[in-house]
């Protein structure tokens, strides 16, 4: 199960201007590499006009290069996706991905200006990126009956609980999931609802 660590909240972008380059640097979530990947392919659909869409990502927690991934795009190597990445694995923050896309304004910059340019452009759009705390996880099985219905759904707010499936047959069954910190009060709380016939199964799920 993994710790809890700060990630990003939401998609954020910066753009500057380099001696006539447009350097656009988008920097969002990604949970997975999958995600990591779809992310990429998404902005480079985006500037598909663009010279580079040059790219790194880091999934899992903070500074772990176990599922990382970089890309120069064509640059000089080494100018851009290490430069990106070491910034990344040094920003405190999981579950990241970066694209700096750049459209050429017939100037060249150099590899120490490329360099400086790549990796600045990720370190200004960490600056006002907003994060939030990524906790562990579980998804939970639970089977109760119908007349527990209501009041069961009107506790799940309490635990930051969503329903992923919920099954209508003679019982009804619900996969949930949770913050693994509330899954203990959880099942205190559907015994004392059920009277103790609930049933219930805990699974890590991340």
């Amino acid at each position: 199960m993994k710790q809890q660590y700060p990630v990003p909240a939401a998609i954020h972008r910066v753009d500057e201007k380099i001696r006539r380059s447009h350097f656009i640097t988008t920097v969002g979530p990604a949970a997975s590499v999958e995600d990591a990947r779809a992310f990429i392919k998404e902005v480079r659909a985006e500037f598909d006009t663009a010279n580079h869409n040059c790219w790194a990502y880091v999934v899992g927690p903070p500074g772990s290069s176990g599922h990382a991934g970089m890309s120069d795009d064509g640059e000089p190597h080494g100018t851009a996706g290490r430069p990106m990445l070491t910034v990344l694995l040094h920003s405190e923050l999981g579950d990241i991905v970066a694209v700096v896309t750049r459209f050429w304004g017939g100037v060249k910059l150099g590899k120490g200006g490329l360099v400086r340019a790549y990796s600045g452009g990720v370190k200004s759009a960490l600056e006002a990126l907003p994060r939030v705390e990524k906790m562990p996880r579980s998804e939970l099985e639970v089977i109760i009956g119908y007349s527990e219905v209501t009041l069961f759904q009107r506790m799940l707010p309490e635990f930051e609980a969503e329903i992923l499936t919920p099954t209508y047959t003679d019982i009804v069954h619900y996969v949930l999931r949770m913050p693994t910190k509330h899954v203990e009060q959880f099942s205190v709380r559907l015994a004392d609802l059920t009277n103790g016939q609930g049933h219930l199964s805990v699974h890590p799920s991340e």
